[in-house]
């Protein structure tokens, strides 16, 4: 991108919290169930049950907040372009450790690298809560992009972390 172009375009991030208007708690569903839609749309792995993600959404930002995590929204041309949040996983799982959900940057606003501005903010997040490690699972088939950005960023693969690991997706853990 030319600075020209980067002076032109303006992207900023904002996290979505209990004081955050209507407006962005708004957005905030609409790109989470935006990212549920393609999941959806996707053969295999990625698939999940769609009526979760409708609660997950609609208990916005409280659905991360009380797991002891949070969400972000990323905006970019002056307006809502992308999305990711983040939860503590249980300490019998892997103390001290978050895991990263639902990076979803809309198809209009990619190669922005917004993805990759998200989760450097909640890497930065997890350092400052404490976290020795984050973890995150991926469908390198149907979302070739992500796993890209989690390695650069020095994302290492791993075992399955939770209870019921879903042929195809790959796992990853970037210790802090």
């Amino acid at each position: 991108m030319a600075a020209s172009d980067a002076e032109l375009l303006q992207i900023h991030l904002e996290e979505v919290t209990a004081a955050s208007s209507e407006d962005t708690v708004t957005h905030a569903r609409e790109l989470l169930l935006e990212y549920g839609r393609f999941v959806l749309a996707q053969q295999g792995v990625g698939r999940f049950c769609f009526g979760s993600l409708e609660k997950e959404a609609a208990g916005l930002p409280a659905s991360y907040l009380e797991q002891s995590g949070g969400c972000l929204i990323a905006y970019a041309h002056n307006g809502p372009a992308g999305f990711i949040a983040w939860r503590a996983l249980p300490a019998a799982v892997t103390p001290s450790a978050c895991e990263v959900k639902r990076l979803w940057v809309r198809p209009a606003s990619r190669g922005l690298a917004l993805g990759r501005a998200l989760t450097l903010a909640v890497l930065d997040r997890a350092r400052a809560a404490g976290c020795k490690a984050v973890y995150l699972d991926t469908d390198p088939v149907s979302m070739a992009a992500a796993p890209r950005i989690y390695l650069e960023l020095g994302f290492e693969p791993c075992a399955a972390y939770n209870n019921d690991p879903v042929e195809g997706l790959v796992y990853l853990r970037k210790i802090l």
